[in-house]
């Protein structure tokens, strides 16, 4: 599915995000409708972690992913920055790979540079999170694979 108008991020709200997961597929296809450029927090080197595999997905849907790893200098291909306060380039989108008890802080970042969104993988929740996103105005979504639900909703941008 190709996305031939982007979802305007006022409409966002009125979709409900903050309820929670589970998430309806127009729901979902509206955030990935919305977004280009997506920061992953915690993206892996190691091609057997999820942390790994997920942004090849996402690159693949044609997605600009923006690595995020203080402990390489690249990443598929890709340069990848220490933190997400170091990317030199608007964010739309906060993908997370790291434990929920550091949602809150990167929640808190992510409305720093002025991301558009977050997003907690599947098995990451965060209330602390969720409301620090949402009182920066961010939708947030969370547990939930964004790269399982672009290839199960066939997306691509």
């Amino acid at each position: 599915m190709t996305s031939e108008q982007p979802h305007d991020f006022n409409d966002l709200g009125s979709l409900d995000l903050a309820a929670g997961p589970p998430y309806s597929d127009d729901q979902l296809l509206a955030v990935l409708q919305s977004v280009s450029k997506i920061a992953v927090v915690g993206a892996s080197a190691n091609p057997e972690k999820a942390a790994h595999r997920i942004p090849q997905i996402l690159i693949e849907a044609g997605f600009d992913v923006i690595p995020v790893n203080p402990t390489v200098e690249e990443l598929f291909g890709l340069v990848t920055y220490p933190s997400l306060a170091d990317i030199p380039q608007d964010v739309d989108l906060v993908d997370v790979f790291r434990p929920s008890d550091e949602l809150p802080e990167i929640a808190r970042n992510a409305v720093e540079i002025g991301a558009r969104g977050m997003w907690a993988q599947l098995g990451l929740r965060s209330e602390e999170a969720r409301q620090i996103a949402q009182d920066g105005g961010l939708f947030y979504l969370e547990d939930v694979c964004i790269g399982a639900e672009v290839r199960r909703l066939g997306f691509r941008k």
